[in-house]
């Protein structure tokens, strides 16, 4: 009596190509359409922002991984939030350099504060999530080493923000570091708090005409500073 291999390497190999090639769809086509929606003009964004969110749901529910894969569990969270501090520390410094510079401009008082930036706290998760949880595990499976894979997520990252310089550049080395601590820890909660405060501290320290109110896209090119031009404008970016 035979017994059969417990798999059979050519099945095996032709569901691993199954699964590149999945991964390769899901990755260009839900980037492509984020590039969509932000080269696009009003109203036609906002189809085009339903089309996109539509399909990045319904791939990352086609291939759940899981929660802890995808970086919403509490492992880690305690031991990663030692990001967070760094974050605070570094906004105190920035702060206190464009006090002195006199290039801060904050809403004044709590209320304010939390009016004007709620919807980019929200925001930052949304970005972590599309980085960490639907890009950087599709690139984890797609190359031989995780470093290439957040590389390449960073890289990515920071093109989509194109043709802001400022942004190009901070969102490349924040998605590099943010990849490589996500795969050290695999907790977003903290990632989205530093991102939070972090995007918050460049939007009040940098003026508004500089940086265009952290617009990215047709909204970067389309941009016009009014009189008073304060705070952050996350509708394009």
């Amino acid at each position: 009596m035979s017994i059969e291999p417990a798999a059979n390497p050519e099945v095996a190999d032709s569901l691993a190509a199954a699964r590149r090639r999945r991964d390769l769809v899901e990755l260009w086509v839900g980037y492509a359409l984020i590039l969509v929606v932000i080269w696009t003009p009003r109203p036609w964004q906002r189809t085009f922002y339903f089309v996109a969110a539509t399909f990045v749901v319904a791939a990352t529910w086609l291939s759940f991984p899981g929660w802890k894969a995808m970086g919403f569990g509490i492992v880690n969270l305690a031991r990663s939030m030692w990001l967070v501090g760094v974050a605070l520390l570094a906004a105190a410094v920035a702060t206190d350099v464009a006090g002195r510079l006199h290039t801060l401009h904050s809403p004044g008082g709590f209320s304010m504060f939390f009016n004007r930036y709620a919807g980019y706290m929200v925001f930052a998760i949304v970005q972590q999530a599309l980085l960490q949880s639907y890009f950087l595990l599709r690139l984890l499976r797609l190359t031989r080493r995780p470093q290439t894979a957040a590389l390449a997520a960073a890289a990515i990252f920071s093109l989509a923000h194109l043709p802001n310089p400022i942004l190009t550049v901070c969102t490349f080395v924040w998605g590099l570091a943010a990849c490589l601590f996500f795969l050290r820890y695999r907790n977003l909660y903290s990632l989205s708090i530093a991102h939070a405060i972090l995007g918050i501290t460049l939007a009040i320290c940098v003026p508004g005409p500089v940086i265009r109110n952290m617009r990215v896209g047709l909204g970067y090119l389309t941009y016009h500073a009014p009189r008073a031009d304060h705070g952050l404008d996350h509708r394009n970016h």
